[in-house]
């Protein structure tokens, strides 16, 4: 059966006078060292360390602890409690905080990335748009540097709102980075460009990590490499994770250069943005329409919006958690970012493996129920004992990080965690494409978009509500499991075709 695209619906798109029915390029040459594929591919070099040193490992935990839960802690208003109970609660109302400000900048793009998307789809040129998503990033990001404890800097709510546009914004730029993928190469080369951009991206997350380490951290505790932390840092005053905001921001500013004077562009000149807008809504709903006719399919994307909503609340969470709760310091949270920064680039590699022994259903399985079991394991580690009190901790020596065996243990579980969230982001992706109409795998990566954003507040909401009802960060990070659950239960479901187009 013919089905009519969204795009044939729109009589602008059947009118020689508009600009919008200029033919749009839909593929590209070369492959991942060409110009334009890795141009596309080093955009994510510049951009995602802003979310690996922001959103996970370094100010977020700072925030929660060192803002939200220092300051709670010195307003007088747990003197009542006893320090163990004090600290606690503290620590869960930083986290609540953190899952907050995901829980809202998740709501915002939920509401507005699927429209974005397919506007872009049929607008002008995407890298104007592009720029003004970066220029929001990289001011908000430099501000931070102005989110000092004690009511000094920037108010909390200040902050707060930083990182909701920030993380919006983030989203955006996400999304019209993608939307120029189909042009960055040939077809059969697009997964090797899109790999690139995902290995370049940690790689500059480890770099700056690296380079905070001997320029800051290690001259402050150590005295070495230098006497003292370069550039005047003063670790008494935070200001060595107040610096990850602007390094970001600079980071951001000058690494994307080569994405704009090389990035192949295949938006239209002169389209009208409004059009663009009110078709691109309209095939957003079609797009839903369509997806009704395919069961498997939508019982698919239902088992994506959980178990992605869980892995999302997992990995911007789970380092916020560990800070607080296990106390690490800055040079462990270093450490602890570039280990799984390493352990996620071999999990695209051990995913593609899973998936040609096992099937992609069954690999998809395997990775998220990987993820539930190292999640409970990491919720049964103390400062006092290991798996729910079955072994008691003790120091196993007497180094700068890590020195006990909780430490250690909870670091490899850490590894689980970047090796089974990256199979399973490559695992998804190949799985829509063996469920999706034969020859309309793009269209459909539409509806997986959505699938991706509609419930993104979900996990963070959960953690949330969860952590402050029962005053307890564990119990807090225990309601993500609900979500994999759910996920893993749709996906049993599911019955695959024979072949990709078996089906249609």
């Amino acid at each position: 059966m013919t089905v009519t695209t969204p795009a044939h619906h729109d009589d602008a798109f059947n009118d020689p006078h508009h600009p919008e029915t200029t033919a749009r390029p839909s593929t590209g040459i070369g492959g991942a060292m060409g110009k334009t594929g890795f141009a596309w591919a080093v955009f994510e070099l510049a951009r995602n360390p802003y979310y690996i040193l922001i959103v996970i490992y370094i100010f977020a935990p700072y925030f929660a602890r060192d803002i939200i839960g220092a300051d709670l802690l010195a307003s007088g208003t747990l003197d009542g409690l006893d320090p163990d109970t004090a600290r606690a609660t503290a620590n869960a109302q930083g986290q609540a905080t953190i899952a907050s400000v995901t829980k809202w900048a998740g709501f915002i793009a939920a509401l507005t990335a699927p429209f974005l998307g397919a506007a872009l789809d049929r607008g002008g040129r995407l890298k104007p748009i592009l720029a003004i998503f970066l220029g929001s990033i990289v001011t908000c990001s430099a501000l931070l540097w102005f989110a000092m404890p004690g009511g000094q800097g920037l108010p909390v709510g200040a902050i707060m709102a930083l990182l909701v546009v920030a993380y919006v914004s983030y989203t955006y730029s996400e999304v019209t980075h993608n939307a120029m993928l189909s042009v960055a190469g040939e077809p059969n080369r697009l997964g090797m460009i899109s790999g690139l951009g995902l290995g370049l991206g940690n790689l500059g997350g480890v770099l700056i990590f690296a380079a905070m380490a001997l320029l800051f951290i290690l001259p402050g505790t150590m005295q070495w490499p230098f006497a003292a932390p370069l550039f005047g840092i003063d670790l008494a005053s935070f200001e060595h994770a107040r610096i990850a905001g602007p390094i970001c921001a600079v980071w951001l500013a000058v690494f994307s250069i080569p994405f704009f004077l090389n990035a192949r562009d295949p938006g239209v000149p002169g389209a009208s943005w409004a059009t663009a807008v009110r078709t691109g809504a309209r095939s957003v709903i079609q797009t839903f329409r369509e997806a009704t006719r395919y069961r498997e399919l939508l019982k698919y994307l239902l088992a994506r919006m959980f178990y992605a909503d869980g892995m999302a609340a997992l990995l911007a969470l789970g380092a916020v958690y560990v800070a607080l709760f296990l106390e690490w310091n800055f040079l462990e949270m270093l450490c602890y970012a570039i280990f799984a920064s390493a352990w996620a680039f071999l999990g695209g590699l051990f995913g593609g493996w899973l998936e040609n022994k096992v099937g992609v259903k069954y690999a998809l399985i395997l990775v998220i129920f990987g993820m539930v079991l190292t999640l409970l394991v990491q919720l049964s580690i103390t400062q006092e004992s290991l798996f729910f009190g079955a072994i008691a901790n003790y120091q196993v020596w007497d180094g700068p990080v890590f020195q006990t065996l909780s430490d250690l243990v909870y670091l490899g579980l850490i590894g689980i965690v970047g090796v089974t969230a990256t199979a399973s982001i490559s695992s998804s992706r190949t799985m829509l494409v063996a469920l999706a109409p034969s020859g309309r795998s793009g269209e459909f990566f539409g509806l997986y978009a959505i699938a991706g954003t509609i419930t993104v507040w979900m996990g963070p909401l959960l953690v949330e509500y969860f952590t402050l009802w029962s005053n307890s960060q564990r119990i807090g990070m225990a309601s993500i499991s609900m979500l994999f659950v759910i996920g893993l239960a749709v996906l049993f479901s599911i019955r695959m075709p024979s072949s990709p187009a078996a089906s249609h």
